[in-house]
């Protein structure tokens, strides 16, 4: 991920109501959610939900399809992908233990390797 974009989509996160509907389209998976549902689950007025909608869909971090008379959001993997790895990628500067305790802290990622014992342990 180049660093404008890394800019463009933290800009879209650093607000509450996109924050909180991001979130939710994380938790969401890639069915994503019906516009209406997620207004409903935020509690925010729907004219207001589209706008934020837009910012991170112009963020690249959520994608739109119409499904009937629905617009359904979905979160965009791989660009949350590319910005959580644009974030970390210096993180351990070969020192695998020091992200050790951050990558703990994410319960839904079991299935990543750990990361090897430095030699100095």
């Amino acid at each position: 991920m180049e660093i404008n974009q890394a800019v463009r989509a933290l800009a879209a996160l650093a607000q509450e109501s996109r924050l909180e509907a991001f979130r939710l389209l994380v938790r969401a998976g890639t069915d994503g959610m019906p516009a209406g549902k997620i207004a409903e689950e935020l509690e925010v007025a729907p004219a207001t939900l589209s706008f934020h909608l837009k910012e991170l869909s112009n963020a690249g971090l959520v994608e739109q399809r119409r499904e009937g008379r629905s617009i359904i959001y979905s979160l965009q993997v791989e660009a949350m992908q590319s910005l959580l790895a644009f974030l970390v990628e210096d993180c351990c500067q070969g020192q695998p233990h020091l992200c050790e305790p951050a990558f703990a802290l994410i319960n839904c990622c079991d299935d990543v390797p750990e990361p090897k014992k430095s030699k100095r342990s």
